[in-house]
């Protein structure tokens, strides 16, 4: 059993191995990444040539297959010629930790190659409000609708099965047709993050609505609440901190569809920047970009989470209870006496 409750079966971890864990879920895989990047025998396929001796088609600076370069190794060899010299590194698209953390401060500070080029926090800028703005969108037309579903049948009916069929389709093949009807710009990419979204989301907030507990609703039709007053005063609020939790997790998904978005029509934001890295074979700035897309997830979904206690004290409350009800249970059964009713 020991193990069982050291691994949280149907129980909470400690705070503390909670945080150890979350840490460690970092540190694995970075300390692989070292490991890959730092050990030579591990995986290290290319020689970087120091000195081409006389081989004709190695010059200083390339970067050659290891059997390649053994090959011609040991031709210089067997010819008594000067032998070529390097040293073993990985391809240039797996750059070792501390470059893509100095990318981290150098990527911001390096101008564009272009005058035309954005900046890193010009793109970061765009991309952020590409998101902004299409899930804000598909939020002011989801979140009434999934309500209205998950409320009443008639609307459940009417909407559900048409969205059922839509959300299947993959928003980016809508793209062209973006294009073609908003031109070229901005407001393709946030049409293409609303479908990816709104679809989902009615769906998703229609599921939290229908799981309000039908005595508070039964208790209201019982003190004549109308049909609007069940809704605003009964339905709404039992169910708001589902819903907020809905958006939170659909925030996420709007962010997946962001690369996507902004290939269509004329390339910007994040993605530019990522794909003119790329061919400039600056892959210590591409991953420093991709890793920045999630420092910024992450960050705004703390940030959402810590609201959410704010805005919602009751949800944080009832949590607490329910944490230290199976306890006093527990403790009462091993005393032989009855838990009090609550």
């Amino acid at each position: 059993m020991a193990h069982q409750d050291w691994l949280g079966l149907k129980k909470e971890l400690p705070h503390k191995r909670q945080l150890q864990l979350t840490i460690l879920s970092f540190v694995v895989p970075i300390l692989l990444w070292c490991l890959v990047s730092y050990v030579p025998w591990v995986w290290h396929p290319l020689v970087h040539v120091t000195n081409p001796g006389e081989v004709d088609y190695f010059s200083e600076g390339l970067d050659i297959p290891k059997a390649d370069f053994n090959k011609e190794l040991g031709k210089a060899k067997a010819a008594g010629q000067q032998l070529p010299e390097g040293f073993l590194v990985n391809p240039v698209f797996l750059p070792a930790p501390h470059r893509v953390l100095a990318a981290f401060y150098t990527a911001f500070k390096t101008a564009p190659l272009l005058p035309n080029e954005p900046w890193l926090h010009e793109s970061l800028a765009h991309s952020i409000r590409t998101i902004v703005l299409g899930f804000l969108i598909s939020s002011m037309l989801g979140v009434p609708l999934g309500i209205l579903c998950g409320t009443y049948r008639f609307f459940a009916r009417l909407e559900e099965p048409f969205i059922e069929f839509f959300r299947y389709l993959p928003a980016p093949a809508f793209g062209a047709l973006c294009v073609a009807v908003l031109g070229i710009e901005d407001a393709p990419k946030i049409a293409i993050i609303v479908l990816g979204t709104f679809f989902q989301q009615v769906l998703i907030i229609a599921n939290s609505v229908r799981k309000t507990d039908p005595a508070l609703i039964e208790a209201a039709q019982t003190l004549g609440a109308s049909k609007w007053k069940l809704v605003s005063r009964v339905i709404i609020p039992a169910s708001i901190t589902d819903i907020y939790t809905d958006m939170r997790i659909l925030l996420g998904w709007a962010w997946t569809y962001l690369i996507v978005a902004e290939v269509i029509g004329t390339m910007s934001g994040i993605t530019l920047f990522i794909n003119q890295q790329a061919r400039y074979r600056n892959f210590d700035n591409v991953y420093a970009a991709i890793a920045m897309i999630g420092i910024i997830g992450v960050t705004s979904d703390m940030f959402l989470a810590w609201l959410s206690a704010m805005l919602f004290p009751w949800k944080r409350s009832r949590n607490a209870l329910t944490k230290k009800k199976p306890l006093s249970l527990l403790e009462g059964a091993k005393m032989g006496e009855m838990p009090a009713s609550t």
